[in-house]
């Protein structure tokens, strides 16, 4: 799809992060990475894990209230037989984001033991949270900051500009210092970020977006897509994607001169409804081999 080519990934601007995150490391003792629990694949760097080497990490799968609870949960499953923990969390309303200081020490046992053991009570543990643009990270940090209003002074050889918080009794957040980009090697990653929006409409055909979102949706038949455009999964099933784009747009009486179907407003109109989960909880991106 020569349209998707339109997204590029910024090696110049990764390159400057990955610098910066490795001179951060040293001063924290596990990472937290935010993702969107829709896209669990395509809205993480890859190039993550090799930058925190062996430093413990959490994964927050974010907007899970608008994600199939089952595939969250095969999700979490699959972190978790890669010995990473992930919990489910929704940054905007807040839910789940109590699971997070649990999860941390959880996490973090044997190093508050060792450090308990060296004389040290209630030792601070100290973690980094990064994520790609868009992904919520702005309001996990404004969420867990407003609960925890205590900001951090200023530390000795700590890079100006970078922001720490007291979030929770001897937890400490330093916000990243700079931003991960996603990487687009391929065409889906690109087209999945447009389908929640993680890119901007602009720089793409929004009709085949459309188009590439009800190639997938044809797949699922979701009831609550079925049921809001009042469609029969026979149907929509013996038509191809821009077909059920058309009629799609019909039964919402999208129409212009002559009675053509205005397929243009049709899109924007299933993305946004995508985008707000009226299509209901849908997750493009399943655990691999499942």
């Amino acid at each position: 799809m020569s349209e998707m080519q339109n997204i590029q990934w910024f090696p110049g601007h990764m390159t400057k992060t990955k610098r910066q995150i490795q001179a951060s490391l040293k001063l924290v003792d596990a990472v937290a990475e935010i993702i969107d629990a829709r896209i669990p694949i395509s809205s993480r760097n890859p190039d993550l894990a090799r930058i925190i080497q062996n430093k413990p990490r959490i994964i927050l799968m974010n907007k899970c209230d608008m994600a199939n609870q089952t595939a969250t949960k095969m999700w979490i499953d699959y972190f978790k037989n890669q010995g990473i923990t992930a919990i489910a969390v929704d940054c905007k309303s807040g839910r789940g984001l109590n699971q997070f200081a649990p999860s941390v020490n959880k996490v973090m046992s044997s190093k508050i033991e060792r450090l308990k053991e060296k004389g040290m009570v209630n030792p601070t543990i100290r973690i980094m949270i990064v994520g790609i643009p868009n992904v919520g990270k702005s309001s996990f940090i404004n969420k867990m900051v407003k609960k925890n209003r205590a900001k951090v002074e200023d530390r000795p050889g700590v890079t100006r500009g970078n922001q720490w918080y007291t979030i929770a009794k001897n937890l400490e957040m330093l916000d990243t210092p700079g931003v991960l980009w996603p990487k687009f090697d391929d065409k889906t990653v690109g087209e999945h970020l447009a389908f929640t929006g993680a890119v901007k409409d602009q720089i793409l055909d929004i009709e085949l977006l459309a188009v590439r979102l009800l190639d997938f949706i044809k797949k699922l038949a979701p009831a609550d897509f079925l049921t809001r455009f009042k469609l029969d999964n026979t149907i929509i099933q013996s038509l191809d994607s821009y077909e059920l784009l058309r009629v799609i747009g019909k039964k919402r009486g999208m129409l212009i001169t002559g009675g053509q179907i205005d397929t243009e407003r049709a899109a924007i109109m299933l993305l946004d409804e995508f985008r707000s989960a009226k299509l209901g909880r849908i997750t493009v991106e399943m655990p691999y081999g499942e």
